[in-house]
């Protein structure tokens, strides 16, 4: 469902410089999995999550959804992606129900269909009380909840989550951590990248860890735990910043790298 091959970003700087922001990235996403695409800030994540909406033009490499590729059809791929984001903007002077039924009509949702969609998500994303309130006086959980929700409103099967609960209380936290565990049973191909690690390994099926734009090391909660000799992800996270790419060994076998 999302397929990404020797994905490459390279910025130009002023004065002639350049930044590798992310380099040979590959990786592959079935759906029913939660991909946990982990590290520290300035590690590659948003950056590679823009190349898979297509907003971003790779370097080099390639990566598909649902065997569109990014850079050749990126209007078809976002019609299979929802994407969220902490940052994401929403329209202050629309309604919550205006903001929902323009996103509809965006892309290409039936009439009465877009209806059924509003009512389903009002339902499970607790949106009844707000849906004829405008978005510039909502409160940051409910910005997020309106922002999970317009993207979901179009039934994608793939979703990029980059920081959902960045600034969500516990209640809000929770609220869409049970909808991320939701994404997953009903099949749909998801990618999260999140600081809250806890989360993290309740939710993901698999995880990638990227240092420096660099995939360091790749795979369930169990193999990385026995890979690198950390028993969880936030001490992989502090080997991480200390030893970078040489994470994706153990300390015994990391002479052979």
């Amino acid at each position: 469902m999302i397929l990404v091959h020797q994905l490459t970003k390279r910025f130009t700087l002023p004065g002639g410089a350049s930044l590798l922001a992310v380099q040979r990235l590959s990786f592959r996403v079935q759906p029913g999995e939660v991909y946990g695409l982990l590290g520290p800030n300035g590690a590659g994540k948003t950056t590679t999550l823009r190349m898979l909406l297509g907003l971003l033009r790779p370097t080099s490499g390639e990566a598909a959804i649902a065997g569109f590729g990014t850079t050749l059809h990126p209007d078809e791929v976002k019609r299979r992606v929802g994407y969220v984001s902490a940052n994401a903007g929403l329209y202050p002077g629309l309604t919550v129900r205006e903001m929902l039924l323009f996103f509809a009509d965006l892309y290409a949702v039936p009439d009465e269909q877009a209806h059924r969609e509003l009512d389903r998500l009002t339902h499970m994303l607790g949106l009844r009380d707000i849906l004829d309130r405008r978005c510039a006086n909502l409160s940051t959980g409910q910005r997020q909840r309106v922002t999970l929700a317009r993207a979901l409103v179009h039934r994608p099967p793939v979703m990029l989550l980059d920081e959902p609960t960045l600034g969500l209380d516990v209640m809000g936290s929770q609220m869409i951590i049970e909808y991320i565990e939701l994404l997953r049973r009903e099949g749909k191909a998801v990618i999260l990248t999140t600081h809250h690690l806890d989360d993290a390994e309740r939710l993901c099926t698999r995880f990638g860890l990227m240092h420096l734009g660099e995939l360091v090391s790749e795979g369930t909660l169990a193999e990385l735990c026995e890979r690198t000799g950390c028993g969880n992800l936030i001490d992989m996270f502090l080997k991480l910043s200390k030893t970078g790419p040489a994470l994706g060994t153990s300390d015994e076998g990391r002479g052979a790298r």
